[in-house]
Parts: structure tokens; C-alpha cells; sequence
């Protein structure tokens, strides 16, 4: 472990090394004068961060916590201390007996349900208010800035954040990635390897062999825990009461708000990552079917 982490270290000191020796260089000053680092909005973009995205934001975190926690907890678990069946009455009813799947398996499926419920409704606040043009490219010149905002990191001479106006365009780029491209893989993989998932259909099952949803889905969560962790990192060393005013408060300003509203929202992840546990899971999962062990 030790070695590994020495060998990290070493190799981001190279790169800022190289970095910094570039920065010096006239024909790298010239092109990041011209792309500073971020890209020009349409004239009618909105400005500043609404009250929705604060609780959107939220409930994102929240969920995405739970469920890289509950698919970790799934991944590792080689005998699971309970067992879920779903009641096959009402409107779920169906032909074919209900599969028996571990409790951890039954709480991410559950979590990965109001995840992706909140998202069809971020993205339709989205387009709806127009903030989309906040994080989809707009112009092609979102990849010399990314690349020279990229370079400004890696000097450890940041780009100028002014969040509340616009994202510089690796931040666009990172929250394109997460939006339109990782939620919707984790969604599509995550229903071929679930109980949902057609049995017994020949033609499905070739053309969406579970081998390929499942080369795909884990890496997607391994792609969203270094999302969380260099967006965490980035919020905490670029302004952080200007930056959680922003995104839990709503405001333009650097006051201790956005501060507490963020402390009782990790209270509530963690609260939340301690509870999911098979003596608290099970009372809710047995409402919803059958626990058994």
C-alpha cells in the first residue's frame, strides 16, 4: 500500500513538475490567453443558482451515497444475513414467482428507483428554466479551454471560479459526463443484472449479454466515487463558504448559511450509511415482501 502511494505522489509531483515548466513556455502563455478556460454562454443563459438546484443537489448526493455504499455492500457480500421476496399482489403482479434476492441487493435497486426519479426530475427543472446551457457545450471551443483549464490545475495556478455565473469548461464537461452519460449507463446496466430484467428471453439476452452490463456498471461507480471525491476536494479548497452558499443555499455570498445547511445534509448521509444496515433495512423491506434468511 505503501508503495503505491509513494509511487502517487511521485507522479503528481511530475506532473505539476511538467506542468509548471509548460506554463513557462511563450507558445502555451499565448494559448491560455486565448482560451482562459472556460467558454462563453448564449446571451440568454440564466445567471446564479436556483433554490431547486440547492435540494436537487441534495437529494443527488444523498442518493448516489446510498447507492455506491448498498453496490459496494451487494459486490462484496458472499453470504447475506437476509433474503427479500417481492409480494406478487396488486398492480406488480406477474405470472412467473417473484426472484429471491439479498436484502443489500434489495436496498440498492429501492435506492437506485428514487435516484433516478429525482433525475428525470432534475432534468426536466433543467430544461425547463434553461440551466442547461450551464452545463452542455454549447460551442466547440470547450476543448481547448478544458484543456488549458486542465493545464491551470495541474500547475496548481487554478482557473478563476466564478460558479455562480458559470462553470469553467472541465466542470462542464465533468457535469455533462455525470448527467448524460454515467447516470444513464448505471441506469441501463443496472436494470439488465436486476430481478426486472425479462428471464428466459433468448433474442434479449444475446443482443444484452448480462456479461456486458456488468463490464459496464461497475466502472460507471468507480467513474462516480472520483466524481464525488475531486468534486468534494475542488468545493473545499476554491472558496467554500462561496461555494456552499451557492449550491445549498442559493446565494451570492460568502456567509456561514450554505455551511449549515451542508453540515445537516452529511449528518443525514452518514445517518443514513449507518442505518443501512439488515436490522433497520429489514422492518421497511418486509413491508414492500418477504424477508427471510
Amino acid at each position: 500500500m505503501l508503495k503505491w502511494v509513494a509511487i502517487a505522489v511521485v507522479a503528481l509531483a511530475a506532473v505539476v513538475l511538467a506542468a509548471r515548466w509548460a506554463r513557462g513556455l511563450e507558445p502555451v502563455q499565448d494559448f491560455l490567453l486565448r482560451y482562459p478556460g472556460h467558454s462563453e454562454l448564449p446571451a440568454n443563459a440564466p445567471v446564479g443558482i436556483p433554490a431547486w438546484l440547492g435540494w436537487q443537489h441534495f437529494l443527488n448526493a444523498f442518493f448516489l451515497v446510498l447507492i455506491i455504499r448498498s453496490g459496494w455492500q451487494v459486490r462484496t457480500t458472499a453470504r447475506p444475513k437476509a433474503y427479500w421476496t417481492r409480494k406478487n399482489t396488486g398492480l406488480l403482479k406477474t405470472k412467473g414467482t417473484p426472484a429471491k434476492i439479498s436484502l443489500e441487493l434489495w436496498f440498492h435497486l429501492s435506492i437506485d428507483v428514487l435516484w433516478l426519479l429525482n433525475g428525470a426530475v432534475f432534468v426536466v427543472l433543467l430544461f425547463a428554466t434553461g440551466a442547461w446551457m450551464r452545463i452542455v457545450p454549447t460551442s466547440w471551443d470547450i476543448i481547448p479551454n478544458a484543456l488549458s483549464a486542465g493545464l491551470q490545475y495541474a500547475s496548481l495556478n487554478w482557473p478563476v471560479e466564478n460558479g455562480w455565473a458559470y462553470y469553467n469548461a472541465l466542470q462542464v464537461l465533468a457535469y455533462f459526463a455525470v448527467v448524460f452519460i454515467a447516470a444513464p449507463l448505471a441506469a441501463i446496466t443496472g436494470v439488465r443484472m436486476s430481478p426486472a430484467w425479462p428471464k428466459g428471453n433468448a433474442a434479449l439476452e444475446k443482443a444484452y449479454p448480462i456479461e456486458v452490463a456488468r463490464k459496464i456498471h461497475f466502472p460507471v461507480m468507480v467513474f462516480f466515487t472520483g466524481f464525488v471525491i475531486m468534486h468534494v476536494a475542488l468545493v473545499l479548497t476554491t472558496g467554500v463558504l462561496a461555494n456552499l452558499n451557492h449550491m445549498f443555499a442559493a446565494r451570492q455570498d460568502a456567509g456561514w448559511l450554505g455551511f449549515g445547511i451542508f453540515a445537516v445534509s452529511l449528518a443525514a448521509m452518514v445517518g443514513a450509511c449507518f442505518l443501512a444496515r439488515p436490522i433497520f433495512l429489514r422492518p421497511v423491506a418486509s413491508l414492500m415482501g418477504k424477508v427471510s434468511k
